[in-house]
């Protein structure tokens, strides 16, 4: 339904408010169901996307890290690698036609009685 919410938290340069309102929109998306809300369901929609947004750049913005901010370009760069990677090594799933031995069949389908005791 939607993209994966990314961590915006101590990055260089910081996150921008659009960043903060994609990431508040994907997470009302995610909790309500809805890509699109219907128009009876758009005000609340979108007041509960502007919450959220004013909570978590609230929350950015008291945040406190010892760690050196990290470089959104070379997050992206390992993020790519990772992804790359995960889905080379998925499997790929093939379908197999289901054979039968129809020479065994017939052997079979002609009533006789192989047991000769």
């Amino acid at each position: 339904m939607c993209r994966n919410i990314r961590t915006l938290h101590n990055f260089a340069p910081p996150a921008t408010e659009d960043e903060i309102r994609a990431s508040s929109l994907q997470f009302v998306r995610k909790l309500s169901g809805f890509t699109k809300p219907s128009k009876t369901n758009e005000e609340a929609f979108n007041r509960a996307v502007d919450e959220v947004a004013h909570a978590a750049h609230h929350l950015l913005h008291s945040l406190v890290s010892n760690a050196p901010p990290r470089d959104r370009e070379v997050e992206m760069i390992k993020a790519r690698a990772r992804s790359a990677k995960r889905f080379a090594s998925a499997p790929v799933p093939v379908a197999v036609p289901h054979s039968h031995d129809h020479a065994h069949e017939h052997e079979h389908s002609h009533g006789h009685n192989h047991n000769h005791n």
